[in-house]
């Protein structure tokens, strides 16, 4: 098994539905999860928390993120990471493609 993962063109590797929401696991080891979203326009992830650190990456679309008490507005490039226990919640405005990471811990562990 080679000691690398390459995807091109994450926008194209799942469609954006017409409504709701769609996932897609891309890569699950003891160290990390990879899962690419895919959102209609006005869906909602409702608030909760992660039990690892998280990092989200916006590819393209706009959404309402809340993290704890704080709400950002953003658009394709902006990236997040979040402690874990974080509470968090996201809002599409249009249609979104989202790379969600899950960090477990190292490989030692």
């Amino acid at each position: 098994m080679p000691s690398y993962t390459i995807l091109h063109n994450l926008l194209t590797q799942q469609p954006v539905p017409e409504e709701g929401i769609l996932t897609r696991q891309l890569y699950d080891d003891q160290v990390m999860r990879v899962v690419l979203f895919t959102f209609s326009s006005g869906q909602r992830l409702s608030e909760h928390t992660a039990s690892t650190h998280a990092l989200l990456h916006f590819l393209s679309g706009e959404a309402t993120v809340t993290l704890g008490q704080d709400t950002f507005e953003v658009g394709p490039g902006t990236w997040v990471r979040m402690d874990p226990g974080l509470a968090h919640s996201v809002v599409t405005k249009s249609k979104v493609i989202m790379l969600l990471t899950l960090i477990k811990g190292s490989p030692n562990k």
